[in-house]
This record gives structure tokens, C-alpha cells and sequence, in this order.
């Protein structure tokens, strides 16, 4: 009997083992998943000083169409700090929006997409000038 009583707690004892073995490799598997590469795409915009009040207002409309869109993930967008200056910053700017993607090829599918062209259509005559920086981050 007793050898019995050791050979089953023996064989629980490895199969909790075994058992406990793989809810370790189970989480160290989740934690390396849970990295990954987003990419941001970045916008900055100068309106045209000619605009109106209620026209520099509803550029804004533009990053609520922005928000729509397939395969944005992520829209934020607003004006410059007034944080105080310095020799690097550039606050000259009306808007800038950031955006997020999960992929390069999300990002520049959204590029072609004719709602996406069609918003840049409406408000392009509202800026002098924009610029674009697209990065890739590793979370």
C-alpha cells in the first residue's frame, strides 16, 4: 500500500511539474508577444494666415475625418504648447496631428484611400504648408 501512495504521489508530483512547466512557457511566450512595432504617422500643419476664426476652427473637422478612416488606430491632434522657448523648438505651427498604424502597409494603404485623398482635397487650400514624419516604434 504504501508503495502504491508513492508511486501516485510521485506521478502528481511530475505532472505537476510538467503542468506548472507550461503555464511558465505559456507566460513568457505571452510577454514576448506582447511586444510589438506601431508606426506614427506625424503631421504638421501652417493655415494660411488670410483664414478666418471659424475657418482655422474647422480645420479641425479635417482630423475628425482622419478619425474614420480604416486602419488608423490611434488620431490625436491639437495646437502648439506655450511651453517656454528655446534654440530647438518650433512652435510656428497651426496643428499637428499624430497617428497610429500597425503596420508599414496600413499606413500607406490609408495614404491611397479615396476618403483619405478626398479630406486632403477639401482642406489643402487652408495651409501654406505641411509637413509628414512617419516612425516606427517598438512597444
Amino acid at each position: 500500500m504504501e508503495r502504491r501512495n508513492f508511486i501516485i504521489k510521485s506521478a502528481s508530483a511530475g505532472a505537476l511539474a510538467l503542468t506548472g512547466a507550461k503555464v511558465l512557457a505559456n507566460n513568457t511566450d505571452e510577454t514576448e508577444t506582447k511586444s510589438k512595432t506601431v508606426f506614427f504617422h506625424y503631421l504638421l500643419f501652417w493655415l494660411k494666415p488670410e483664414l478666418t476664426a471659424e475657418q482655422v476652427s474647422d480645420f479641425k473637422n479635417f482630423f475628425e475625418g482622419l478619425k474614420k478612416l480604416p486602419y488608423v488606430k490611434n488620431v490625436r491632434y491639437g495646437g502648439p504648447a506655450n511651453s517656454s522657448p528655446r534654440p530647438v523648438m518650433d512652435n510656428s505651427f497651426t496643428y499637428n496631428a499624430s497617428m497610429e498604424f500597425d503596420s508599414l502597409e496600413d499606413l500607406e494603404t490609408y495614404g491611397k484611400l479615396d476618403a483619405h485623398l478626398a479630406l486632403v482635397a477639401k482642406y489643402k487650400p487652408f495651409f501654406n504648408k505641411m509637413m509628414v514624419h512617419d516612425s516606427v516604434y517598438n512597444q
